[in-house]
């Protein structure tokens, strides 16, 4: 079998932790953020876990991670 390549934009964009679980981030924190509230700011720094359903996807795309 040869090497399989990791996709690049996802390696950027999502990353494993040590249990297996798949870490994203949060969409609408880039721009436009003057009619956002703090809370709702504040709420878009944080990482979040993607769905079980989306799983298989981005592992075809990390195969090393």
């Amino acid at each position: 079998m040869p090497k399989l390549k990791t996709h690049k934009g996802a390696s950027k964009r999502f990353k494993v932790t040590g249990t297996g679980k798949i870490m994203r981030r949060k969409a609408f924190g880039s721009h436009l953020l003057t009619k956002k509230s703090a809370k709702r700011k504040k709420n878009l720094k944080q990482p979040t876990i993607v769905v079980p359903e989306e799983h298989k996807r981005i592992k075809n795309l990390l195969p090393y991670a």
